[in-house]
């Protein structure tokens, strides 16, 4: 393992990464027949960066340059899953020196550790027999007959448990706080929506649930979108919240139920996502996006819906159009809703295409013929950003009229409509809408006819 560990120091010094702003992880684990995981937490999920296979004496490593000061997760199997996983705080220079035993368990070894991890792992200790009764359920058999006491007991240790423990960091000072609080919220919710042998009934829950409100978490994304769980436990209060206040799912206003327990916008857009990875069809996701796209904020959010709908979409006429926003030569920003009230044919196109600047005589006779009809010509160039000037000097030496538009790439707009190869014809109606996903080629004399036909009509 030194001779990995080394290369690794070898490597980040190339790549002009301080040796000793590394962070550096050696472990030793029981399990040899699987790797060990590293991750982050982006935005409230687990993000793997990194994984080792322990060798034969059951020795793993990791060097790594942490993007951020806070928690990075340790385990193994499902990326989602709450079992197997053990979260350390992480910053600059931090040696991390552990021992995983049978998958659930986790110690601290040798002298390295640093008093973050060594409170956390305090944390840990009191904590991890409440998280086996609720984690791991098909291991404890635990019901609410044990669970709710030892839950009761273990929330009034935790009001107590930071007295003299402070490092002297105070973002972990204050981040330790939070951490037990989201903590004692995963675990508790965690237990009442996993397989039982016995279930309470709600008027049976403990006092601690009382306490917990969807709405005290998501005032703002900072403490969902830091903890490795936390668009599930938002979720899992949600559901929490309205089990409590005795209110049913119905066919029509299930979410915007749902999202009145949530203050923060961006955070409801979360929310919405989650219910939309389980749409099947281009028109029930259009259904249920519709009142709620002011919700999609970030751009993370904009491309997991991307992502969720490109898979569903027919391409069909009267189908919406990707609303695509791209700069023209004189660097404005142009989008297809900007040209409402007129049909608008759309050139997907590239300086390094040959088939494609065949196809520009062709397109420019074919505005010609259609001046002073209600259709937009746009051409749209999926050049690398780094070829902006050869596009530019392309649109001058060729005359090119009507609009053009540089994606950089145009990624987001190949993946939208499956695009393989180019050039690509496009055709949509004044309202956004397709008339045709795959039109017909300038040098085509269809193309003209069906231009014509849709404009008469």
């Amino acid at each position: 393992m030194r001779k990995i560990l080394n290369i690794t120091v070898i490597l980040l010094l190339i790549l002009g990464v301080k040796a000793q702003s590394q962070v550096t992880i050696s472990g030793e684990t029981t399990n040899l027949e699987s790797p060990v995981k590293l991750y982050k937490v982006f935005d409230g999920q687990l993000e793997q960066i990194a994984q080792a296979r322990p060798n034969q004496a059951g020795n793993f490593g990791f060097y790594f340059y942490p993007e951020y000061e806070g928690l990075f997760v340790l385990g193994y199997d499902n990326d989602q899953s709450l079992q197997k996983k053990f979260k350390f705080y992480l910053k600059k220079e931090d040696r991390l020196s552990i021992s995983l035993t049978n998958d659930t368990l986790y110690t601290l070894s040798g002298k390295s550790n640093s008093k973050e991890n060594q409170v956390l792992n305090k944390w840990y200790n009191l904590t991890k027999s409440l998280e086996q009764k609720s984690v791991y359920f098909d291991n404890t058999l635990s019901t609410f007959v044990d669970y709710f006491p030892a839950q009761e007991i273990t929330v009034k240790e935790s009001k107590d448990f930071l007295k003299g423990k402070q490092t002297g960091n105070a973002k972990f000072d204050a981040a330790i706080k939070d951490i037990i609080k989201l903590d004692l919220a995963i675990l508790a919710t965690n237990f009442v929506s996993t397989p039982r042998t016995a279930h309470p009934k709600i008027e049976e829950y403990s006092d601690f649930y009382s306490t917990l409100k969807a709405s005290d978490f998501a005032k703002n994304t900072s403490l969902i979108y830091n903890y490795p769980y936390g668009k599930r436990l938002l979720l899992s209060l949600i559901y929490l919240n309205k089990t409590q206040a005795h209110l049913k799912d119905t066919k029509t206003a299930w979410l915007e139920e749902d999202l009145k327990f949530v203050p923060n916008d961006t955070l409801k857009g979360d929310v919405v996502l989650s219910y939309l990875k389980g749409i099947k069809s281009e028109g029930e996701f259009d259904a249920k996006t519709r009142n709620f796209v002011q919700f999609f904020i970030t751009d993370h959010q904009k491309k997991q819906i991307n992502a969720i709908k490109i898979p569903l979409l027919t391409y069909k006429g009267g189908s919406p159009a990707f609303n695509f926003s791209y700069p023209d030569e004189a660097g404005k920003n142009r989008t297809l809703s900007d040209f409402k009230d007129k049909y608008v044919f759309v050139d997907i196109w590239a300086t390094w295409c040959k088939p494609c600047i065949d196809e520009i005589p062709y397109l420019q006779k074919l505005e010609v013929d259609l001046k002073g009809k209600n259709i937009e010509f746009i051409s749209i160039s999926v050049d690398a950003g780094k070829d902006k000037a050869k596009w530019l000097n392309m649109i001058k030496d060729k005359k090119l009229s009507g609009v053009q538009l540089f994606s950089s790439g145009g990624q987001d707009i190949l993946d939208y409509y499956k695009i393989a190869g180019i050039p690509r014809f496009m055709i949509f109606d004044k309202t956004g809408k397709i008339i045709r996903a795959d039109a017909p080629r300038p040098s085509d004399p269809e193309l003209k006819n069906l231009i014509q036909k849709i404009i008469d009509n």
